[in-house]
């Protein structure tokens, strides 16, 4: 659901009289303030076949009066960076439209369906990256880094190339991803990516000097630092220009020394997934109806999952189920959440009426804050993932194999939705626990010998929570063993509905509940 919402900051209706036309009108001591985007895009001198990295996540934080802009010139044959491409009608999505996008390098498609229509057939290129990754290519290239080495996706399609990037009309694949190099560090797999840049930057921040400095608010960050050092030329779309010094040096998000030119603009902002705290009331009345089955199952996932929580820990959920197991902690256990968009002490969904389009989770819900909460940048947030300064992390799966293999970003020519930070999240060497029904809606089992769709991770995962039992994963082994097992089930009655191989724990116990 998107909801339009008009926001400016606090100062900014006070400060836009006394800027008057004089101040936006010149382009300040610098040289860098623009009068419109068109003056700024302008002055890029973008022209077809351009790299164009733009900042935002979903629809937070993302340049949209730069992208109309860009859109009204008819450039065509661009190469777009971006984590996402919008929605159908917003963002990036409008340049789809208009078929100005030759290719897109991306984390997620998302839930723009004409992102995938064009991807699957054939009008498209899509070079899908996991999105610490991407974030990081973006960063190397603003740090003169041309290569560097990751643990993220090794294992994987990315690593062994033959990916499909392009289709044809008939479905057939013209344009494959071609093989990351590969090596050894301290006995563990790391592939090689390229450093990303690009000869214009869109981004967007709350407030800029005329120098160019930046500050961003809330989670709005996230991208858009990075796409502003990997640029050559960088436009800034702010809601606020102040003179040089009414920023302290210390609330700088980002040196005006990446920045290019500054356009001030009061474009509407909109929410895609506008997600409220329920009155106590709702919650007391749907939970005196009698649950259906599929929920009771869901629930037992969830209460077996909060499980894993301790105390202190730092943890990253996943959409989803996994997300709910924050609601089921034990008494006394306080936990920080993170969200890969650039949020550690992610806190509730806000009351009706606190909603913040700058302030979302990486499912691109509403959020609130705790006491304690940070926010930075999407390369800040992946180095503290792929640092293993996360604890724990929560998942879905479309797929598991019994020595660890995960999948469950792609079911190929049918669903692209893409890995976002999935695979950045599993390779860290954290603890990976996965959260799933035990079979599909045709009952055929999602534990198997081995994946068949292409993996997220290979033998990444720790512990298996279904709705039917509690696998650990014995990764020395490659195998299996049962650890809980859901009451009223017979270990036999459990194998019929497993396909992977599996041994059974001396201490077999009842599927514990939070």
């Amino acid at each position: 659901m998107l909801k339009a919402v008009s926001y400016l900051s606090k100062n900014s209706v006070s400060r836009r009289t006394a800027w008057s036309s004089v101040r936006l009108l010149s382009s300040g001591p610098y040289g860098k303030v623009k009068g419109s985007a068109a003056e700024a895009i302008e002055a890029s001198q973008v022209a077809d076949g351009a790299r164009v990295l733009v900042g935002g996540f979903g629809l937070c934080g993302i340049p949209m009066g730069c992208i109309q802009a860009l859109q009204k010139t008819g450039v065509k044959d661009l190469t777009m960076v971006s984590n996402n491409c919008g929605v159908d009608d917003w963002g990036l999505g409008i340049l789809l439209q208009t078929k100005q996008i030759k290719k897109m390098i991306s984390s997620y498609v998302g839930e723009n369906a004409e992102f995938e229509r064009q991807y699957l057939s054939g009008e498209l290129e899509v070079e899908l990256t996991p999105q610490g990754t991407l974030a990081e290519r973006l960063r190397a290239g603003g740090a003169g880094i041309p290569a560097f080495y990751t643990p993220t996706a090794y294992g994987t399609v990315i690593m062994d190339g033959g990916f499909p990037i392009k289709y044809s009309s008939d479905g057939k694949v013209e344009i494959e991803s071609t093989p990351r190099e590969s090596r050894e560090f301290d006995g563990r797999g790391y592939i090689m990516e390229r450093a990303i840049k690009g000869e214009l930057g869109l981004v967007k921040a709350a407030k800029a000097d005329t120098f160019g400095n930046l500050y961003f608010n809330g989670t709005s960050r996230n991208f858009n630092p990075e796409c502003a050092t990997a640029s050559a030329f960088t436009i800034a779309e702010v809601e606020e220009i102040v003179d040089i010094g009414e920023l302290k040096p210390e609330d700088i998000h980002l040196p005006g020394v990446y920045v290019d030119a500054v356009v001030q603009l009061n474009v509407e902002k909109k929410i895609e997934r506008l997600t409220l705290a329920k009155p106590k009331s709702e919650t007391e009345e749907k939970s005196a109806k009698a649950p259906s089955e599929s929920a009771q199952r869901r629930e037992r996932i969830v209460r077996r999952a909060a499980l894993e929580l301790k105390h202190g820990m730092n943890v990253n959920l996943g959409i989803g189920i996994p997300t709910l197991a924050s609601n089921y902690l034990p008494e006394g256990v306080q936990v920080m959440l993170q969200s890969e968009n650039g949020l550690l002490g992610m806190g509730p969904y806000p009351a009706p009426g606190e909603e913040h389009p700058d302030l979302i989770n990486a499912g691109k819900e509403t959020v609130t804050t705790l006491p304690g909460s940070s926010i930075f940048s999407s390369s800040d947030s992946f180095a503290m993932i792929r640092g293993a300064h996360i604890d724990v992390t929560i998942l879905g799966a479309l797929e598991v194999a019994e020595n660890g293999d995960l999948a469950n970003w792609i079911i190929p020519g049918k669903m692209v939705k893409g890995m976002g930070g999935a695979m950045d999240l599993v390779s860290c060497g954290s603890r990976v626990v996965v959260t799933m029904d035990h079979t599909n809606k045709k009952g055929a089992s999602k534990v198997l010998k081995k994946c068949s769709l292409p993996l997220t991770g290979k033998g990444i995962v720790d512990l298996i929570i279904t709705d039917l039992a509690v696998f650990e994963v014995d990764k020395s082994n490659g195998e299996l063993i049962l650890k809980e097992i859901v009451d009223g089930m017979t270990v036999e009655d459990l194998k019929e509905k497993t396909e992977a191989s599996f041994t059974v724990a001396s201490d077999l116990k009842p599927m514990q509940q939070a």
